[in-house]
């Protein structure tokens, strides 16, 4: 087995451990505690959320993007920021894009940031296509192997667990919401709306 197909496995396993650990200490409308600490709520749309007492921080999420300018999260406190998970090859992430790409520019002047991971595209060519595609003017940190799902996002928290994935965090940094698989425009304004509204 070569070393990439090693990590790559190694990866997989990683992921799936860190998904079926939160899946299975998720209720519909209850609350579930990864580290007995972490509280969330999941809804019958799918989006899941932390109050505001209970939000956990993201971890380091950072790295180059696409056009290979450096990119740190944590110099975005202050703001909301949107992390969309995705990769170019995965149809989900073509049919909510256009969502993704409307909001951004809907939300920018309510200080919401948005962020692409990209993941599992093995060199950038087609990710760039897919930003020039569907128009998508904010960055994207080119994260192929994935590293930053599992980095970035603390065991017991809300982590992205599908492709495509999207996570809110709060002005502090903190994780405040989640959607599992493709969204459409309502689903991510109701899980964008609240966390603007927040004081």
């Amino acid at each position: 087995m070569s070393h990439s197909r090693a990590h790559r496995a190694a990866l997989t396993a990683a992921l799936a451990a860190a998904g079926a650990l939160t899946l299975s200490a998720c209720t519909d409308g209850g609350t579930s505690g990864g580290g007995g600490q972490t509280n969330f709520v999941s809804s019958n749309s799918g989006i899941s959320t932390v109050a505001k007492g209970d939000r956990k921080p993201v971890g380091k999420i950072a790295g180059k993007t696409l056009e290979g300018e450096a990119l740190d999260v944590a110099d975005l406190k202050g703001k909301i920021v949107v992390i969309n998970v995705w990769g170019s090859w995965c149809p989900p992430c073509r049919a909510e894009a256009p969502a993704l790409v409307k909001v951004a520019a809907d939300t920018k002047a309510k200080g919401v940031e948005f962020v692409g991971l990209n993941v599992r595209d093995r060199d950038k060519g087609p990710a760039i296509e897919f930003e020039k595609d569907y128009k998508v003017s904010y960055p994207s940190i080119y994260d192929p192997a994935g590293k930053l799902i599992i980095s970035g996002f603390p065991k017991g928290t809300l982590n992205p667990q599908a492709i495509p994935s999207t996570v809110v965090l709060d002005r502090e940094g903190k994780i405040a919401a989640r959607f599992l698989g493709g969204l459409s425009e309502k689903q991510l304004r109701s899980m964008l709306d609240p966390v603007i509204a927040e004081k």
